[in-house]
């Protein structure tokens, strides 16, 4: 099995890359270039029809999506995800919480919040507002349950790819004791360590003053070419 992952810093890529390391799977990196447009490349689009990363080669064979690409791998290797049908669908359904819901929210807050240029307080405060509630339905869940959907999952690294970002999106965690409890639990992993760093390490540009502008700056050039991750 050789597997290449297709991708850029960003959550959904780190999705990707923190399921391989909890896999022991070994895989190769190609970085896509995002702020070059190389996602929008023929050859890319080949593999991955949306021209957005992340995206796997397994042997030749394409998947694109992150969760997606997160599913094959769980029904791959029997890991990750558990094979009777309900417990299937309880992690089906916390990961569909988060590719239509957490991630779409939080990006959305991200442009308004950091890329987009014009300050829109409505629509800032419309998606921050959401994230926050949605960030509550998390809580509330983690509450009754270690981990989403019981034991360990993608459902559990899909979200916190995206939750760890929350301070980037604006967004505050405060109030939330059971998903700051689970945030610190996978940040704690060491695979998840690895994983946040494939292919490089985005953290300090979000914390950084000149690089986080530097960091938005290329978000927004990006916006305006058409030419999103």
């Amino acid at each position: 099995m050789t597997l290449t992952l297709y991708t850029a810093a960003t959550p959904n890529g780190y999705k990707v890359s923190v399921a391989l390391e909890e896999l022991g799977l070994p895989y190769e990196v190609h970085r896509i270039d995002l702020m070059k447009g190389e996602q929008k490349e023929q050859w890319f689009l080949d593999i991955c029809p949306n021209g957005r990363i992340p995206a796997l080669t397994d042997d030749g064979f394409a998947i694109f999506e992150s969760g997606a690409i997160l599913v094959y791998l769980a029904e791959k290797t029997g890991q990750l995800m558990p094979t009777d049908a309900q417990g299937r669908s309880r992690v089906m359904q916390w990961l569909m919480f988060q590719m239509g819901g957490v991630g779409p929210m939080m990006g959305q807050a991200n442009v308004f919040f950091r890329y987009f240029p014009e300050k829109i307080p409505a629509a800032i405060a419309r998606y921050q507002g959401e994230c926050r509630r949605l960030f509550t339905v998390l809580d509330t869940q983690l509450g009754k349950t270690e981990y989403l959907a019981g034991d360990y999952s993608i459902a559990d690294i899909a979200n916190w790819c995206w939750t760890r970002t929350a301070s980037w999106s604006g967004v505050a965690v405060d109030g939330l004791p059971n998903l700051a409890r689970w945030n610190d639990a996978i940040a704690a992993r060491p695979a998840a360590q690895r994983g946040i760093v494939v292919p490089e390490d985005a953290s300090q540009k979000m914390k950084d003053g000149e690089l986080a502008k530097k960091f938005a700056a290329g978000a927004r050039s990006m916006i305006e070419m058409g030419k999103p991750a």
